[in-house]
């Protein structure tokens, strides 16, 4: 009799072993689908993401594009004011410089 219930006993493990077994399969199987369903998900996020990126990009070249006139006029504005200084400043030093040429060329060193 000790040895019928030493089987039956064996038997129980076995049969709870299995049991347990499939509990863990069952648990990775879920736990796969989960991580397949949250990549599925992040992706389409990251798509939804770049799109609208993608969008706002295209809106600002658009928009600096609709500009392009208008900078060229300033910088065009800004170069004028620039070269009207420096024919001022060119100007105003060009008698010192006439004088300072003519002192160094009509001088003689020994």
């Amino acid at each position: 009799m000790a040895s019928n219930s030493g089987q039956n006993g064996i038997q129980l493990l076995l049969a709870a072993e299995q049991e347990a077994q499939h509990i863990v399969n069952a648990a990775r199987a879920a736990k796969q689908a989960r991580l397949k369903q949250a990549k599925e998900e992040a992706e389409k996020e990251i798509a939804e993401f770049r799109a609208q990126m993608e969008a706002e990009y295209q809106r600002k070249v658009a928009e600096s594009s609709g500009d392009s006139g208008a900078n060229v006029y300033r910088l065009e504005q800004e170069t004028e004011a620039k070269i009207h200084h420096l024919n001022a400043a060119a100007s105003r030093i060009s008698n010192d410089v006439d004088q300072m040429l003519l002192r160094h060329v009509t001088s003689v060193k020994n």
